[in-house]
């Protein structure tokens, strides 16, 4: 119940995080996504959700690739786990994290695996916890993108350049909007 009361008062911050984010998308943004889905650091799961933002798109020289810019203000709740609460870092911290990078897709506009994406993005973060333990992490995401929705897997971790580095992975589901 803790955890859930936590969630809860924290909701207008992530709703004032997000509008504020729309918001300081510059015009060029082709698609705005609101993403919402569970976090896992080994098998303890927490409440996370993110504003991204993904640019027009763009041809890699004369392949079939193509790659847009990629933005996201993300927000993955803390978690209440026993044996880290007298550890250097724990696992209460909530974290903001704010990234930009590509998504990547391959194939033409007709082709049925043209939805499939994968991204990379550079990140920085507040809070610190047993899975993201540096200022800087990286986001990789592998995921299907439809015209209104998009299905994803992400994960973030700092490559091992700082422990612990326990990492969080997600599933996320998004809602988009084309601008």
């Amino acid at each position: 119940m803790g955890t859930v009361m936590r969630s809860i008062h924290k909701l207008p911050a992530l709703g004032l995080a997000s509008v504020l984010a729309s918001i300081s998308l510059p015009a060029a943004a082709a698609r705005l996504e609101f993403q919402a889905g569970r976090s896992y650091m080994d098998r303890y799961a927490a409440t996370t959700a993110f504003v991204e933002g993904v640019f027009d798109e763009h041809r890699i020289g004369d392949s079939r690739f193509s790659w847009s810019p990629d933005v996201s203000l993300g927000w993955i709740n803390g978690r209440d786990v026993g044996r880290y609460r007298n550890s250097r870092y724990t696992t209460a911290d909530d974290i903001w994290l704010l990234a930009g990078g590509a998504r990547f897709h391959y194939g033409d506009a007709g082709d049925w695996y043209r939805p499939l994406f994968f991204s990379l993005q550079p990140a920085l973060h507040a809070g610190r916890t047993q899975a993201l333990s540096s200022a800087y992490e990286f986001v990789t995401s592998v995921g299907w993108q439809g015209r209104r929705f998009s299905v994803q897997i992400r994960h973030v971790s700092n490559a091992g350049l700082h422990n612990p580095n326990r990492g969080e992975t997600m599933a996320l589901i998004g809602l988009g909007f084309d601008l």
